[in-house]
This record gives C-alpha cells, sequence and structure tokens, in this order.
C-alpha cells in the first residue's frame, strides 16, 4: 500500500492559478465520486483552501495512480491544460506524503505559521470524503493521525500564540487592549504589503469591521473587494477616524500624514472616546507627538518590532518541538502501516513456524519421553520463543 499526495499552495502558485484550480463543497464531492469510480480500490481525500489544493491517495503498490494522474485530473475537471500549472505541483510519497499532511494540519506549512483555521479546513475536508465513502482505513487511520498529533502541538507548545511579523504583533495588541475585537471598528491606512498582511491578520482573528482608505483609490478598492471589508476615499479619512476604535498606518509618505495640532480637531468631534493607533509605517504617519493628546493610546513600529522579535526566538523553540512530534508520528504511523503492508506473509510465516514448533515437539516426545509431564510446559516455552522469533522478523522487516 502507498500513500501518495499531489498538490500546489501559496509557497509554489501565483494565486491567479490556485483561484482557476480550487474547489467548493459541491465540486470537492463531485471530484471525489469522479475519482472513486475511475479507481474503485483506491483511497481520495480533497483538500482546497484559498491557500492550497490537494489530492491525497492511498492505493496499492501496483495501482495506476500516480502523480501524473492526479494532476491530470485537476487539468480534465477544471478544463485547464496541465502545461499552465505543471512547475507549480509537488508530489511526495509515503514517509513524505505523511509528513507533508501532519505539517500541514498543525499549520506549520500555512502562510502564517500558528493559525488554527487550517486544522478545520483538514477536518472539513476529511469529512466530505467520508460522506463521499471515498475514504478506507488507511486514510483513515492517516488523518485521525494528523489530527492526533495537531492537538498534542497545541497541548505541549505555544505555537497558536505570539506572533512573529510586526502586523500580527499589531493585531495582537490590538486583541489584548480590546475586550473583544470583534466589536471593533478598524481604520487600516494604507493597502500596500503591509497592509494587505494587516487586513488578513484582523479577520483571522475575527475583526468584521474594517475600512481602508489609500492614497491611491483604486489600489484600496481592489483589496477591499478581494477581503469583503470597505473602502473610503482619502479625504473621507478624517471622517472615518472620528468613528474608529482602532488605527493601524502603514501608509507610504515621506512626511507626516498627521501632527498633533491637525489631530486635535479628530479628536475633537470623538468626545474623549479613547482610539488606539498603531503606526507601522516607515518613515511614521503620526508624528510622536500625538501621543500627548488626552485619550490617544500610540505605537510605534519599533515597539512592535521588538515585540516580534522575542515572539520570533519562542515561536522557534516551538517549531523545533512540533517537528520533533510530527516525526515521532509519522514513524508511528509508518510502523502502522509497514503491518499491514506484510500482513499476508506474517499470518504465512506464523503457520510455518507453528508446524515446525509442533514437528520438533512431536518428534522430541517419542519413545520414554512419550508420555512425559513436560509436555505442557514444553509446547508453552516452545510457543514463546516463536512468538518473540515472528515479533523480531516483523520489526526487522518495517
Amino acid at each position: 500500500m502507498k500513500i501518495i499526495v499531489a498538490g500546489l499552495n501559496h509557497k509554489s502558485t501565483p494565486v491567479n492559478i490556485r483561484e482557476k484550480l480550487a474547489f467548493d463543497a459541491g465540486e470537492t464531492i463531485k471530484a471525489l465520486n469522479e475519482l472513486k469510480s475511475k479507481f474503485d480500490r483506491a483511497e481520495f481525500v480533497l483538500l482546497s483552501t484559498c491557500n492550497r489544493v490537494e489530492i491525497y491517495c492511498a492505493c496499492s503498490e501496483s495501482a495506476e495512480v500516480d502523480e501524473k494522474v492526479l494532476t491530470g485530473f485537476l487539468s480534465d475537471f477544471h478544463g485547464i491544460p496541465r502545461e499552465r500549472f505543471h512547475e507549480f505541483i509537488y508530489a511526495y510519497k509515503n514517509v513524505d506524503a505523511v509528513r507533508h499532511l501532519l505539517t500541514v494540519t498543525a499549520s506549520l506549512d500555512s502562510m502564517v505559521v500558528g493559525e488554527a483555521q487550517i486544522t478545520g479546513q483538514v477536518k472539513e475536508s476529511y469529512k466530505l470524503a467520508c460522506g463521499t465513502k471515498s475514504v478506507g482505513k488507511f486514510l483513515n487511520r492517516l488523518f485521525h493521525c494528523a489530527f492526533a498529533t495537531s492537538k498534542k502541538i497545541v497541548t505541549n507548545t505555544s505555537i497558536l500564540n505570539g506572533r512573529v511579523s510586526v502586523a500580527g504583533v499589531a493585531v495582537e495588541l490590538a486583541m489584548q487592549l480590546f475586550y473583544d475585537i470583534t466589536c471593533a471598528k478598524v481604520a487600516v491606512i494604507g493597502a500596500g504589503e503591509m497592509g494587505e498582511l494587516l487586513v488578513r491578520h484582523l479577520l483571522h482573528s475575527g475583526c468584521k469591521n474594517i475600512t481602508i482608505a489609500n492614497c491611491s483609490p483604486q489600489r484600496g478598492l481592489e483589496m477591499a473587494r478581494k477581503y469583503d471589508v470597505s473602502s473610503i476615499n482619502w479625504d473621507q479619512l478624517n471622517g472615518l477616524l472620528a468613528e474608529v476604535d482602532i488605527v493601524i498606518a502603514s501608509a507610504a509618505s515621506q512626511n507626516y500624514l498627521f501632527e498633533e495640532k491637525t489631530f486635535r480637531t479628530v479628536m475633537h468631534h470623538r468626545k474623549k472616546r479613547p482610539l488606539l493607533i498603531i503606526d507601522l509605517a516607515v518613515p511614521l504617519n503620526f508624528a510622536p507627538d500625538v501621543i500627548k493628546i488626552e485619550d490617544i493610546y500610540l505605537y510605534s513600529i519599533d515597539e512592535l518590532s521588538e515585540a516580534a522579535q522575542q515572539n520570533l526566538k519562542a515561536r522557534e523553540d516551538d517549531i523545533a518541538k512540533a517537528l520533533r512530534i510530527i516525526d515521532e508520528n509519522v514513524r508511528g504511523f509508518m510502523d502502522w502501516l509497514g503491518t499491514r503492508n506484510i500482513g499476508p506473509a506474517i499470518g504465512e510465516m506464523k503457520n510455518v513456524f507453528a508446524q515446525i514448533s509442533r514437528r520438533e515437539i512431536d518428534n522430541f516426545f517419542v519413545g520414554t519421553r512419550e508420555n512425559a509431564s513436560c509436555r505442557a510446559a514444553m509446547e508453552a516455552m516452545t510457543s514463546k520463543v516463536v512468538n518473540r522469533v515472528l515479533h523480531c522478523v516483523i520489526k526487522g522487516s518495517l
């Protein structure tokens, strides 16, 4: 029996390609049914998220299913020539495929390491596969191993805590200062790479009320549409700042966008409602003396960078520990898979060993020893020796 996976992800593939090869729930069910009808003795799970599309398969070594078959299926199902995405495809087999799934499920292969969403997405994909009866004892065992591994990593490390990017630390700070960030109104100033990363972190944290303001309104509108949030024109920014609870700024500007004197006008309209400002821009968007204004809480990129570095060191230790847990569970699964692969041979060896044992016992208890009282004890001892020898043979075969 072999385990294989073929797929593509955010590390290897542009988003415009991933989007064309993605599956929604209905398409996933249809695809699994088609795969099962073509290869009725194989097992399949299809994982499709915004960051990856992967097909997992368990089948006999002699089965015709391989990486080319799986990528060919992706091509045929979506009507996209394989040449358009072949260079982005990766494929793993057996121990490497098992390690890949455990790493993905534990979020160590995610865009944001430690994000909990991927575990739920893997579970949902497995659930859909169970519903179509495209899984059997091998992928059942593998995916439950992946879920148990993820749970052990969460229990024994703090990998889900402590953001390692400045954007992540900024959102973490906001979460600490607001009792429920899901209810907070947030303004994101700037729609560059940092702004986009901020929006992703905010959405992942459950924040729903996000508005983007950018000097180029078209860029801000495009990003807002991409993440299903709001956007405003630049000349509406002051009005927005009078309403929100949190401002996270990363706009490219050679001069301060806001100084103490001008920002007091914004605060006047807020009627003493506190405002958290996180300034990640270089140069800064907010003049440092803005913090003199009552009810303003201002944090700069330097303060958050230090926290990010501390989190990164702790994360590195946690990742090393998580990888050790993954390796341990990969070995456990492969040992189990090995016993399944040599199962028929084990049964045959056991019968042969038992026959040899009985024959030698019969040869020993002849003549004057035929009715010896120690025969039962000798048979029990011989059986133990046979089982131990068989165990050594099995372990040596894995």
